[in-house]
């Protein structure tokens, strides 16, 4: 008997609601989200309360079409492909926000509720991450402009992707005193990583 096989355009799809939940039960337990998507958490705390649209999966789109372009402009040539992380990074924020509609209504206020939401977060990111390194579709701008960065630049890609990460938790600290005073930090805490 032939074994069915596991399809990159499936592997693509579970990969981003699996993500895409993980985020949205972290971001219930609130013990602070990955440093990658902080920044895009920061601006929309910041702006939501003025501008309603402006939710965390728009945020985040928004906010990976500017590490797009920052990527275009360093790099000093934009590919196609970067369209198609765009699609991607769209896809992922309209599954993001749905997800955390779906999770609004879940009591979070037992540590033990908030340490079971956060660790169930934590697989549910891990295992869709992974989902999304077995497929041919372009992946967020994140995860491109490691790449990129990487391939262009001659850089080792595991210190590329270091220092990627280390910057978005620099901007996340700033981005938090900024916009809610010095010391007082959201979206970043225990569970940053």
């Amino acid at each position: 008997m032939k074994k069915p096989a596991f399809y990159t355009e499936l592997s693509y799809v579970l990969g981003i609601l699996f993500l895409s939940f993980g985020t949205s039960l972290m971001t219930k337990a609130d013990f602070g989200l990955s440093m990658v998507v902080a920044p895009a958490y920061l601006i929309h705390l910041k702006l939501s309360p003025y501008f309603s649209f402006i939710t965390f999966g728009v945020a985040s789109y928004l906010f990976q079409a500017v590490i797009l372009i920052v990527l275009s402009v360093v790099l000093r040539r934009f590919k196609i492909s970067y369209l198609f992380s765009f699609v991607t990074a769209v896809i992922y924020g309209f599954a993001l926000d749905g997800f955390i509609l779906l999770t609004k209504n879940i009591p979070a206020e037992a540590l033990t509720v908030r340490i079971a939401l956060f660790a169930a977060g934590i697989l549910l990111s891990t295992f869709g991450i992974c989902l999304c390194f077995h497929t041919y579709i372009s992946p967020e701008a994140y995860d491109v402009f490691v790449k990129d960065i990487a391939t262009v630049k001659g850089f080792n890609i595991g210190k590329t992707k270091t220092v990627y990460d280390f910057s978005s938790l620099a901007l996340s600290v700033i981005l938090s005193f900024c916009f809610f005073g010095l010391f007082e930090f959201r979206g970043i805490g225990i569970g940053t990583a």
